[in-house]
């Protein structure tokens, strides 16, 4: 057997090694959902990463072929479990603009009210699940007591806690309940008073900053080759947000704050997350001020028994807790869809693992893979 000598120490040696190849999942804690990763590893690093999907298929885009334009919002709020109102908007955005239907003004600023909050639930979701794949138990603690909490008036709107069902096309499910503004106030002014502990608690932690500065950097260039979007994108200093370059609903009027680092590691993706997280509370306030001084008036629409889309097609896409989602709808004129395309955003950024992870540590693998902020379901559809 041949030896071949290393720089490490004086005279140090090792044994020629062979390439091993090691299965991650399709269960695994750090995956967010059934994920599996084929690597191949030279002794401690990873020489190519393999990301092998498909283990939660469920057809979403075939099945919307099959359902009308009603049914369908009950199937695409769920690929991406954590954005339950965020997958919405696109399929309602995208009917209502090739019906050529103007959505009341309460139900606009209702929207804008509601995806912020739901941003925050995803938001909130990362920043407690992510310190913990790393072994700090307490701010899942932190973090899911505050997910609680704006879950409170979600559930209360809505009557769903994942699973919303709230738009419909032409505007939302009904009205607003009473003193429900104050109650979503409270909540946000309290959680805004909690972040800084869930900060000071990570931020400053010296293994945190051991385990993620430096560690998964993702390059301007590979952002751009890949189509990562979101919070991902942004941390490598692609700035860009369609809730401020291309706006919808009640964004225009909105002083939307465009969060960004130039780091591109797992630091930087977690003090995005964290600094989006307190833009959307200041957006929920500002929604929440502005509902409060519109009149009482109609939220919805009211539509034809069977409802068909005019025939032509249309791409709405819209700014998601985890990136870009988008929905290209194709209309004969019937009440399904002849085509229904999903760009999900998860789908996107988990391709450019395969170049991220070649020449890591395997120990930083599951900082990697947590940092990316993905959801099984979005990549899968």
């Amino acid at each position: 057997m041949t030896e071949r000598v290393v720089g490490i120490g004086a005279g140090a040696k090792e044994l020629a090694t062979e390439d091993m190849i090691l299965n991650i999942g399709p269960q695994h804690p750090s995956t967010h959902g059934v994920l599996r990763l084929r690597l191949t590893l030279d002794g401690e690093r990873i020489a190519t990463a393999e990301p092998i999907i498909g283990y939660m298929h469920r057809g979403a885009e075939k099945l919307f072929e099959v359902r009308d334009y009603r049914q369908i919002i009950m199937l695409a709020n769920r690929h991406d479990w954590l954005s339950g109102f965020a997958n919405e908007l696109g399929v309602v955005l995208a009917a209502e603009r090739m019906l050529g239907m103007e959505v009341p003004v309460r139900a606009v600023w209702a929207r804008t009210l509601l995806a912020e909050l739901n941003r925050v639930l995803s938001h909130l979701m990362f920043l407690g699940s992510y310190p913990l794949e790393l072994g700090a138990i307490t701010p899942v603690f932190y973090a899911f007591n505050e997910r609680e909490r704006i879950q409170a008036v979600m559930e209360e709107i809505s009557g769903g806690r994942m699973h919303y069902m709230f738009n419909r096309v032409g505007g939302l499910k009904e009205d607003l309940p009473y003193g429900w503004l104050d109650r979503v106030s409270e909540s946000v002014a309290e959680t805004r008073r909690k972040v800084p502990d869930i900060e000071d608690l990570i931020l400053g932690n010296e293994i945190f900053l051991a385990r993620t500065r430096g560690v998964g950097v993702l390059s301007h260039e590979q952002i751009l080759q890949y189509g990562v979007s979101g919070p991902i994108a942004r941390a490598s200093g692609v700035d860009v947000d369609l809730r401020r370059d291309q706006p919808y609903l009640a964004y225009p009027e909105l002083p939307v704050k465009v969060v960004t680092r130039s780091a591109g590691d797992c630091h930087a993706r977690f003090e995005v997350l964290l600094e989006q997280l307190k833009v959307s509370l200041d957006l929920a306030d500002a929604c929440v001020e502005r509902l409060r001084s519109l009149p009482q008036g109609p939220v919805n629409q009211r539509l034809p028994k069977v409802l068909k889309v005019p025939e032509g097609h249309t791409y709405a896409w819209t700014e998601n807790p985890l990136g870009i989602n988008g929905y290209y709808l194709v209309s004969k004129g019937d009440k399904t869809p002849w085509r229904l395309k999903l760009r999900s955003a998860s789908f996107g950024n988990i391709q450019v693992l395969r170049e991220m992870l070649p020449g890591q540590l395997v120990a930083d693998m599951v900082a990697i893979l947590g940092s990316m902020f993905f959801v099984v379901g979005d990549i899968d559809k």
